[in-house]
């Protein structure tokens, strides 16, 4: 496997945020508040463990005068990883703008919690709850990995075990130990600590929010938090300035597209930089990279055929194929007609591309060459010793294949799954001929 590593930036990643305290501290009200802030207009959404609790912050219907807050509500009384994995992927679905977990601690500690999992669990095995914990640590990681990765805000909320002081002749709630695993803070940017109201900073990876103490945090103090995200690089816009730049080469849409696509970028949305209308960045691309493709006469110039390296067997130049292949539409024009001539040779994109497709696969060390010749031969029906030797058509069908395994959740077992499916109807093909 090769490592390459590439130019540092911070770009406009999306608020994590958990909001602590005991019952009563303000949590699920500063949530909505800052949601609001963050949100921008776009739509907000709760999963609430506390029995419906967040819907006393609901409008009431002929109430305006009484101080609400839109959202979506998502009850949730069974709290297993499963079920937040499952409310994540409706809140993406339903392109919320914020997610609120309220309250996360439940996922820990409540009904279906992952406390409770290893019950269930060390009763099933060997070992006990010890033994238990291994299975119950993947369901949890599984569980981050879906709320870490919604494209949206998240704030989360978490109850601590209550404790009280005495001050001045008042008695006072506070908070001293967090229900959910130890060292969840650090799974987000932002932890605000709220007692009665107030929320002090006590965690963040933002020097400028460091220790800040607000009373009732709200828009404000979720536009500080904004300003700190924005302070990077929209990576949409990036390449959106480098289409409608000067100079535009269709080689350098190809790699704006390899860029975008790496990067799961093609079906972000954005306005098009021309008439203003809604268009995903795939569809953009394509657009600019096809209006500057020179027109060809169905033959690739000696001068730009890949090569492979013989001695080493990899394809060499960066991951890009044509804006044709990549999205599935028409070919280049050409001045004569495919009915006309024969396929053409393997084209320079195309033999960029079928490296980082390969590599995608489980193919793409420089040993793997005769298992990546193999399953060529036995994806186009013909024996090659080259990938040189493939046909602009051969080419298309091969990196059509391998972009299909190579976007599935297990594309090296299902790929070599495939090839030995292949290649057993090959022999099976033979033995009765």
């Amino acid at each position: 496997m090769t490592f390459t590593f590439q130019p540092a930036t911070r770009e406009q990643a999306r608020a994590r945020i958990a909001l602590q305290g005991p019952g009563g501290s303000g949590k699920t009200k500063t949530a909505l508040r800052m949601a609001e802030g963050l949100a921008k207009g776009g739509q907000i959404g709760v999963v609430d463990t506390e029995r419906g609790s967040a819907l006393k912050y609901a409008p009431v219907p002929g109430r305006p005068d009484i101080e609400a807050h839109e959202f979506a509500h998502l009850p949730m009384a069974y709290c297993s990883p499963e079920n937040l994995i499952a409310a994540v992927k409706a809140a993406e679905e339903a392109r919320l703008a914020v997610l609120i977990i309220d309250s996360w601690s439940h996922f820990w500690a409540g009904k279906g919690g992952l406390l409770a999992r290893v019950d269930e669990e060390g009763q099933k095995i060997s070992g006990g709850k010890f033994s238990a914990w291994g299975p119950v640590n993947e369901m949890e990681q599984d569980m981050l990995d879906a709320l870490l990765g919604f494209p949206g805000h998240v704030i989360v909320t978490m109850r601590t075990k209550n404790d009280y002081e005495l001050s001045g002749g008042k008695v006072k709630k506070l908070g001293v130990k967090t229900v959910q695993r130890e060292g969840a803070e650090y799974e987000v940017d932002v932890v605000i600590d709220m007692i009665e109201g107030t929320g002090t900073v006590t965690k963040t990876r933002y020097t400028a929010l460091d220790g800040a103490c607000v009373h009732h945090p709200g828009e404000d103090f979720a536009d500080a938090i904004l300003e700190q995200l924005g302070q990077g690089v929209d990576p949409v816009q990036v390449i959106v300035d480098e289409l409608v730049r000067d100079g535009l080469t269709y080689e350098r849409a190809l790699e704006l597209h390899a860029q975008a696509n790496s990067r799961r970028l093609l079906g972000a949305d954005l306005l098009h930089p021309k008439t203003g209308e809604p268009a995903k960045l795939g569809d953009v691309i394509k657009e600019y990279g096809q209006a500057v493709k020179p027109v060809t006469t169905g033959v690739t110039p000696p001068s730009t055929q890949a090569t492979e390296d013989a001695n080493e067997g990899e394809y060499s130049g960066p991951s890009a194929h044509s804006l044709a292949d990549a999205e599935g539409s028409a070919p280049a024009v050409t001045q004569t007609s495919e009915q006309d001539q024969a396929p053409g040779p393997v084209s320079a994109p195309q033999m960029r591309m079928m490296h980082a497709c390969f590599a995608k696969v489980g193919l793409g060390a420089k040993e793997e060459r005769a298992r990546r010749l193999q399953a060529t031969a036995l994806i186009i029906g013909r024996d090659i010793q080259s990938a040189n030797e493939l046909t602009s058509t051969e080419a298309a069908t091969l990196l059509d294949t391998l972009t299909a395994f190579g976007d599935r959740e297990t594309p090296v077992s299902d790929f070599s799954e495939m090839v030995r499916g292949l290649a057993e109807e090959r022999r099976a093909a033979h033995q009765s001929a």
